[in-house]
């Protein structure tokens, strides 16, 4: 018994849909491949580095976990997007000078890329909490990118995409995705705090057990560099 013209055409359409799914299985694993793949050992260029400049809730922790990724030549704690010229962490704690905490990155685009920065951005902090990191509260806490290009913005909102459809945090992101204008260093007490204060009461119950965790996953990458692996 032969097969009908209709019998044909709907094997050649699930043939069709079928190689379809097949390709575009292929690419995302491919993707991931790329994204997961180790950071090379090779030395950084300090002539050409560019910055990034992060808002991921308290800088204590998000500056002692970019400090310890290959690639990255500095992490300076501060603050950014606000209005109030050269401001106190007292001022910004009272939330009424707009900026947010912030990091400032220093990194060697050929070893470490502005979009694997913003692999370790989401990872380390709740992008879909408003003005808020855990128990930390308030707009100085908020969610934001801080770009420094057209390019670096395009990169932003295409990760943050990839990032919210894969759900890796439940719900809706809330991160800003803001032109840079102005950074200003925080006090020299909060550079490299969690390394000269891990016992602070704060330090040990939320910075600790998250600077372990991201030890953890970007261990097993083969993205730390050096020093934080010994």
């Amino acid at each position: 018994m032969g097969i009908s013209k209709s019998q044909r055409i709907f094997f050649l359409n699930m043939t069709r849909y079928l190689f379809i799914i097949l390709c575009f299985f292929l690419i995302n694993c491919n993707g991931q491949e790329k994204q997961s793949k180790p950071l090379t050992n090779q030395k950084m260029d300090k002539n050409n580095l560019e910055y990034a400049t992060l808002a991921g809730g308290c800088f204590w922790c998000v500056e002692s976990c970019f400090h310890m990724l290959k690639g990255v030549d500095s992490v300076v704690s501060g603050y950014s997007g606000g209005h109030k010229d050269n401001p106190t962490y007292e001022e910004v704690c009272t939330g009424t000078t707009g900026h947010a905490e912030v990091v400032q990155i220093a990194f060697d685009p050929k070893i470490i890329s502005f979009k694997q920065l913003l692999e370790v951005f989401w990872f380390l902090h709740n992008p879909t909490t408003l003005n808020r990191q855990g128990e930390d509260i308030g707009t100085q806490y908020r969610s934001a990118i801080f770009y420094h290009s057209e390019n670096q913005k395009l990169e932003a909102e295409e990760s943050m995409g990839a990032s919210e459809a894969k759900q890796e945090w439940n719900g809706k992101y809330v991160t800003e995705i803001v032109p840079f204008k102005k950074f200003w260093a925080a006090e020299t007490y909060h550079q490299g705090y969690y390394n000269a204060n891990p016992t602070q009461p704060y330090c040990s119950a939320v910075v600790g057990p998250k600077i372990q965790k991201f030890k953890k996953h970007f261990g097993e990458l083969g993205w730390l560099n050096e020093k934080a692996e010994n």
